[in-house]
């Protein structure tokens, strides 16, 4: 086909998609058709004529990736990927509602071509950031027959939330030149125009950050086309191309006339926005009476453009092979890293010194799995000589731009945004990643942990520093809630019907070590390790302590067992475990009690197991009382109604760690006082 017709099929391919996208909200009668209709030459020329992927095997390990950031375009993914045969006419009917498989905001569903979920804006891009760091990650290990690109869309206002700056910051400082991304520049926001909000120049901040940076027409094909091109010829930075386009592009009102550019089309149907959408369709050149419809010029140009990728990804599968024919020992490797297989480490062996706090416990399982697992991200937001992942990196080396051989994300301060960027590290697939930082400022991370939960990936988090024993730090420093918040995601079911998020605060050090052999093999949701500053006593063992501590796995034990029923059950968490057996060494002393004690890793993977289980650990009707250094609702669900759970339930003050647990009431003797009331 010659360039003149070629360009007119472009055109047309790109109308097509604003009718089906607008078409889609006006059915749904709820959506965002004027930048999914402004947005649509873009992701047309990209999808046809630069993003490599193989129409029969969506989850191709090679595929270049393509992550939308502002999710409320959605009719704009859709309408795309229908095009490519991912969707079908009555998927698109079906948008916004219930169990379709075209949800208001996509959903991750790689088999379709949806490679993330998104929504809260500045996310999705942030996950580009994080996929093209495991793309290098991977050929600096493999080669660079494996290379792909990351191509990443985003609107005004992701490039206004302040996780956009870490992105553009840690992309920038790397050096992703894999990494293009669209910057959707309409001037339109939802109750606004962007001009009324921020005079930034856009261009520079990112130029900056050490982005190349091309400023087009972004509904001129012609323009998009060389800017795609100079944009994968880069090859020292990532890519910004700024797309100055027109919201609701091609919409009309009832007398014909232009209703683009208009603040009302951005989060309404054109129809309740004033607009018309028959006049609409008829003005891109479409059916009014039958929107929901490819074009026949249009599917037989994708025909073409899909038989193209499929015979690229080909051509690309049977170098891999030769690739694997001279290098066997790689090539086993490689599929072992893209297969996710949990590592074969012996966490027994790992020694672990007596009485030290948990997060130096996590620091020497670390080290360990920077020797053993060598497809493994850490990273931390400039905490590693306090939340210890330096244990990982002592035994490894930073990435930089240029080299990234090693295995350590250095974040910098900026919580968010490491933790969406293990997202991406996590979708993209063949790495592991683990994030860290003070477990108080996990509150900026939750955001991107709802999300780790929602689509299923299983980073790891690792949060120390996590009681008011953090001391002289301060309130600021030290967690009250937290925990409870965390722990509230144990109750909330995936779309799998799984636990969504696992959070395990261990009890002493071989306790970790358990949990982190839990971390390590939970490959369907994400783990946190909730980890203490303070050094903890080990609880008390008949012999063999991680044998003991491997009961965790249940996600609560019992640590001491009376030879009789009980006559109290005494449960925590983390470092409050100690102290409730220093309290019952005095109890004994003082009395013949009958006392049973609990450490609680995870309530949430307690209540999974039998009921059998659950009321040996906690028998029915006898008296219980929980320690908590966050709030006391955080056990109220294991102590019953006749029990108590003791907590806080105010912040921290600044004094030494040994001074709150007294003024607090964190000791063994106000362990026994309140079993004594309790029993009384």
């Amino acid at each position: 086909m010659d360039k003149q017709v070629e360009l007119s099929v472009t055109d047309m391919a790109s109308d097509n998609i604003r009718i089906l996208s607008a078409a889609m909200v006006e059915q749904a009668k709820s959506g965002h058709p004027g930048g999914a209709m402004g947005g649509a030459d873009f992701v047309n020329v990209l999808f046809s004529e630069f993003l490599n992927f193989d129409p029969s095997d969506m989850k191709w390990a090679n595929r270049d990736r393509f992550f939308l950031d502002p999710g409320h375009m959605s009719p704009m993914l859709y309408s795309i990927l229908s095009l490519t045969g991912n969707y079908s006419m009555d998927d698109l009917k079906n948008f916004r509602q219930w169990g379709s498989v075209t949800p208001g905001h996509p959903e991750v569903d790689q088999e379709r071509g949806v490679e993330n979920t998104s929504g809260p804006l500045g996310q999705g891009h942030t996950m580009a950031v994080g996929a093209a760091i495991a793309e290098r990650f991977l050929v600096s290990r493999f080669g660079e027959w494996m290379a792909h690109k990351t191509y990443t869309f985003i609107s005004d206002g992701g490039i206004q939330e302040e996780i956009a700056q870490g992105a553009g910051r840690i992309a920038g400082t790397l050096g992703l030149s894999n990494l293009i991304m669209f910057y959707d520049s309409n001037n339109i926001q939802l109750s606004t125009k962007v001009e009324e909000v921020t005079c930034e120049d856009t261009a520079k901040k990112y130029e900056a950050w050490g982005w190349y940076v091309i400023t087009i027409n972004g509904n001129d094909a012609n323009e998009i086309r060389a800017a795609l091109k100079a944009a994968n010829e880069e090859t020292e930075r990532p890519t910004l191309i700024i797309g100055q386009t027109l919201m609701g592009k091609g919409a009309v009102d009832i007398d014909g006339c232009s209703f683009e550019n208009m603040v009302s089309t951005h989060g309404q149907p054109l129809g309740a926005a004033g607009a018309s959408l028959a006049k609409t369709i008829e003005n891109l050149g479409g059916d009014a009476e039958n929107p929901f419809q490819i074009f026949p010029e249009v599917q037989a140009y994708y025909k073409e453009v899909l038989a193209k990728k499929q015979a690229a990804a080909a051509a690309k599968k049977a170098e891999q092979a030769e690739w694997a024919k001279a290098n066997p020992e790689l090539a086993v490797k490689l599929e072992g890293f893209l297969n996710m297989e949990a590592p074969e480490i012996d966490y027994e062996a790992i020694a672990q010194k007596s009485g030290v706090a948990t997060r130096a416990a996590s620091a020497a399982v670390l080290a360990e799995l920077a020797k053993k697992v060598d497809n493994m991200i850490v990273s931390s937001a400039d905490l590693s000589n306090s939340d210890k992942t330096d244990g990982f990196l002592n035994n490894t080396k930073a990435l930089v731009k240029g080299d990234f051989s090693g295995a350590f994300l250095q974040a910098g301060v900026a919580e968010l945004t490491m933790a969406a960027i293990c997202n991406g590290i996590a979708l993209h697939g063949g790495v592991w990643a683990a994030c860290a930082t003070f477990f108080v400022f996990s509150d900026y991370m939750k955001p991107a942990v709802r999300l780790s939960a929602l689509m299923q990936v299983p980073v790891k988090y690792i949060w120390s520093h996590d009681a008011f024993r953090v001391g002289e730090d301060g309130p600021t420093h030290q967690p009250i809630e937290q925990e409870a918040q965390i722990r509230l995601m144990e109750q909330i079911k995936n779309h799998s019907g799984e636990m969504s998020l696992l959070a395990l605060r261990p009890a002493d050090a071989l306790e970790t070590s358990v949990a982190w052999k839990m971390a390590m093999e939970n490959t369907k949701t994400p783990t946190a390790l909730i980890l203490s500053r303070q050094n903890i006593k080990d609880l008390p063992s008949k012999g063999n302590r991680y044998q003991e501590a491997l009961q965790a796995e249940k996600g609560a034990y019992i640590v001491e067992q009376p030879n009789s029923t009980p006559d109290v059950v005494l449960l925590a968490s983390g470092s409050e475990v100690s102290t409730l057996v220093a309290g019952a060494e005095l109890l004994r002393a003082k009395g013949n009690l009958n006392i049973q004690i609990v450490s609680v890793i995870s309530e949430g993977l307690f209540r999974q197991q039998s009921a059998e289980y659950q009321a040996q650990v906690l028998p029915a009707g006898i008296p219980t009382l929980g320690l908590t250094a966050g709030l006391p609702v955080t056990l109220q669900g294991l102590v019953g109604a006749n029990g108590k759970s003791v907590g806080l339930d105010h912040f921290g003050y600044s004094a030494p760690a040994n001074v709150l647990d007294e003024k607090f009431g964190f000791t063994a003797e106000n362990v026994v006082k309140e079993v004594e009331a309790l029993l009384e």
